[in-house]
């Protein structure tokens, strides 16, 4: 099984979200918002918690965390209409992989909604047989890892990841991870390296999932 990470793996949608939260917490407090999309870029692939610790840390607890839970409900509608930017080479080869019969899913650790909004705004509910969110299970991404190969029968899987703690993540569930070095950060000794997306069926071959 293929499991992919989706902010800076699959696509950038930072505008989309800085344009979405600058919206709803201005309409929430009244107060304009200059949220940037590099703010939320270096902010992918952390908890909506810890987002909202980063970027709104001028509003007092718990309110911070009330406003970043109708950033987020806002968000999901905003991207499912506007979408983001799919990386070069991310729906041909998708295609290719499911064609091919390779069981794939998606785990971020995003509010629940984002990835379904993610599926919708690029049609692609017909690629991904399983996905999990932070926000809708609860746990983080080692676990839901775990989760999603455990309910889809999957006795081994390889991660797609942008960033260290993707990497992390995929050790602490016990598979290898594949670093998409196009997206936002860095990962230390993965088991391959994307130059870009249309490399992963080679990399895939490489280690033994195809």
């Amino acid at each position: 099984m293929v499991i992919f990470d989706l902010d800076g793996t699959l696509w950038d949608s930072a505008v989309s979200v800085a344009e979405s939260w600058n919206i709803e917490i201005e309409r929430v407090t009244g107060q304009a918002s200059r949220l940037t999309a590099d703010a939320i870029r270096r902010n992918m692939g952390r908890t909506m918690n810890e987002i909202a610790d980063d970027v709104m840390g001028g509003f007092p607890l718990p309110f911070r965390y009330e406003l970043a839970r109708k950033c987020e409900v806002f968000e999901n509608a905003y991207i499912t209409e506007h979408g983001g930017e799919l990386f070069e080479g991310v729906r041909e080869t998708l295609e290719e992989l499911k064609a091919q019969g390779v069981q794939m899913a998606i785990v971020s650790n995003c509010q629940e909604g984002y990835v379904p909004a993610f599926l919708d705004s690029m049609d692609m509910r017909g690629i991904f047989d399983d996905y999990e969110e932070w926000g809708r299970s609860g746990f983080l991404k080692a676990e839901n890892i775990r989760l999603v190969m455990e309910r889809n029968g999957a006795d081994k899987a390889v991660y797609v990841g942008d960033i260290q703690k993707d990497a992390d993540a995929s050790a602490k569930a016990g598979v290898p991870c594949i670093f998409a070095s196009y997206g936002f950060g860095h990962i230390e000794e993965p088991a391959a390296v994307l130059e870009r997306f249309s490399d992963l069926p080679e990399a895939l071959r490489k280690l033994g999932f195809m």
